[in-house]
């Protein structure tokens, strides 16, 4: 089976930045994020051996929860201008080895992530997200899996249904309506204020969807609620109270599957046109030699023959 691999760039190149010390150029240009973004992008070559690559980005334009919910990523602290500095840089290597790639204002790179990943699902093959957070786990089906790591840029893991089921008890497919109730400070998605994350799990494994819970909760009384369902009276009443918060955070958190991106499976075969010295200068005029051993189709030099003297 072929394999696609959808790379979550922004995701990556942020923790990079912060897993690595500041690393410079001869020239004393500063790519700690784009070595760690490089070195991980070989590794996953090297590794899982892609058919098809294609990297999103986000873009600095405001997207659209943004302009549904202003506070949306607002208590996020603003990234150093070293780290953005570097995502040009991260675009050329990504250039340099022939992966396209794609950026839409109004979205963020999880739901450019999503649209090609549902679409190219029914084509027979495999897809990897390559990212840096969980944030596209409510994506995981039978053909699409999260590849990520559990510290820095080590400990590869990856996210099939059953490690989302072995770590939460929930279904790929639940973890949006488990963000609509415990919420997502890193995105400050607010959620149901005071309940957090095993009080979202639970809910959500007893009742399957937030619109199977707010269901009952209409159509019962506190006593049924209480007594039949298990549910204590200050939860209840949390949750009577925020409903509409709750299902405006589902929305903020569900990636989108319908963004106008026109690219065909066959734009992201990153083979069909890849150049090795392309790459290699690039990664010289970095300072990267130790990567440019690790890239594909690399060959190393023979040395010249020692002709004996005597």
């Amino acid at each position: 089976m072929k394999r696609l691999i959808l790379i979550d760039s922004n995701a990556l190149i942020h923790r990079s930045f912060h897993a690595l010390p500041p690393l410079t150029t001869r020239k004393g240009e500063l790519v700690n994020a784009v070595y760690g973004f490089s070195s991980v992008l070989l590794k996953t070559i090297h590794d899982l051996k892609p058919d098809y690559l294609a990297a999103a980005f986000d873009l600095a334009a405001p997207t659209f929860r943004h302009k549904e919910y202003q506070a949306y990523k607002a208590t996020r602290p603003k990234a150093p201008d070293e780290l953005y500095q570097q995502i040009p840089r991260a675009k050329e290597i990504l250039e340099a080895l022939n992966i396209p790639v794609i950026e839409k204002e109004g979205f963020e790179a999880d739901d450019i992530i999503g649209t090609l990943a549902k679409r190219f699902a029914d084509k027979e093959i495999e897809i990897l997200i390559l990212t840096g957070d969980l944030d596209t786990l409510q994506l995981v089906d039978d053909h699409i899996k999260i590849y990520t790591f559990k510290k820095g840029l080590s400990d590869a893991v990856i996210y099939n249904e059953e490690e989302i089921e072995k770590r939460y008890g929930l279904k790929a497919a639940q973890m949006i309506d488990y963000k609509a109730l415990r919420g997502d400070p890193s995105d400050n998605i607010p959620g149901v204020k005071g309940i957090g994350e095993k009080g979202a799990a639970g809910l959500i494994k007893q009742f399957a969807t937030l619109e199977n819970l707010y269901q009952t909760i209409e159509r019962s009384t506190e006593k049924e609620l209480i007594e039949k369902y298990g549910l204590k009276k200050g939860m209840i009443k949390k949750l009577k109270e925020n409903k509409d918060m709750a299902f405006f955070s589902k929305k903020l958190a569900t990636i989108h599957l319908r963004v106008p991106v026109k690219i065909e499976l066959s734009d992201l075969d990153w083979h069909k046109n890849y150049d090795i010295n392309k790459i290699k200068n690039l990664f010289e005029e970095l300072n990267f030699q130790t990567l440019i051993k690790r890239l594909p189709d690399y060959i190393e030099p023979s040395k010249p023959e020692q002709k004996n003297l005597f």
